[in-house]
């Protein structure tokens, strides 16, 4: 049973699937992840079944205060409409601030454009910038290597840092480019496939070595990943590195205080 008041620094894994076949049977649930960080609530990536994945666990799209897009594909964008009106009430109230690549606004923008004036106001998303949101801070510190503009999140709270490396292949400079005591990682192949921009286990093992947070999270699985059961890979992982490594489950939530506890 979830709690209707959860902590006030807490990430809630809305869907763990990753990949086209998995999202398309939601074989893994694909909401994205809401953060509750100093009293400010987030939305990242709210792909197919945002809506239904939050609204089951409690969370209140209305006490959003912004939504952030990765990028614009659509197991990370799938909801975003829905979710952008929730948070404005149905357009009656007007708040709330979307962060996306430009190209999520180009050519076949993934938003509609009634629902942009209901916002408060839409950022674009550029290499080594920095943004606000409430009490919070994070920085957008390099593009990643996909198919459409996508940037990963450097976090920063009063008592935390962390990060979230979205969707990309292993490139040099990305373990440069993140840090912090816990590291999220979109690890949807087992093993690397060279000719997909998409992270695999060896490369999560090389970025977690390099980084050494206290904790490390996988998620975003796709089909070889799940038959591979990922809270054994992550249980390997931990050996290996000397990092907690945990596989995030649908509707985890995982309390920032436990990095106290590391």
């Amino acid at each position: 049973m979830e709690d209707k008041n959860p902590p006030r620094n807490t990430i809630t894994f809305l869907g763990t699937g990753g990949a086209r076949i998995v999202v398309a049977n939601q074989i893994l649930a694909s909401g994205g992840l809401w953060l509750n960080l100093d009293d400010t609530e987030i939305l990242i990536d709210p792909g197919p079944g945002c809506i239904v994945q939050s609204t089951k666990r409690k969370l209140k799209a209305d006490r959003l205060s912004a939504i952030i897009l990765s990028h614009r594909h659509l197991d990370h964008s799938g909801d975003i409409n829905i979710m952008a009106e929730a948070m404005t009430q149905g357009g009656f109230k007007h708040r709330g601030w979307l962060f996306t690549p430009a190209d999520a606004l180009e050519g076949e923008p993934v938003i509609f454009s009634y629902l942009k004036n209901y916002l408060e106001g839409i950022e674009i998303l550029q290499e080594g910038k920095s943004y606000s949101i409430g009490n919070i801070s994070f920085t957008t510190p390099i593009r990643h290597i996909h198919p459409v503009e996508t940037y990963g999140m450097l976090f920063r709270t009063h008592e935390h840092t962390f990060s979230y490396i979205a969707d990309s292949r292993y490139f040099d400079g990305l373990c440069a480019s993140y840090g912090g005591e816990l590291v999220i990682i979109n690890v949807v192949f087992l093993e690397p496939r060279p000719t997909i921009d998409h992270l695999s286990v060896p490369d999560a093992k090389r970025i977690i070595t390099e980084i050494k947070p206290k904790a490390a999270i996988l998620t975003h699985f796709g089909t070889p990943m799940w038959q591979a059961k990922p809270w054994k890979i992550a249980q390997r992982l931990s050996q290996e590195t000397g990092v907690r490594v945990i596989s995030a489950r649908d509707g985890m939530r995982f309390d920032l205080s436990q990095l106290n506890e590391s």
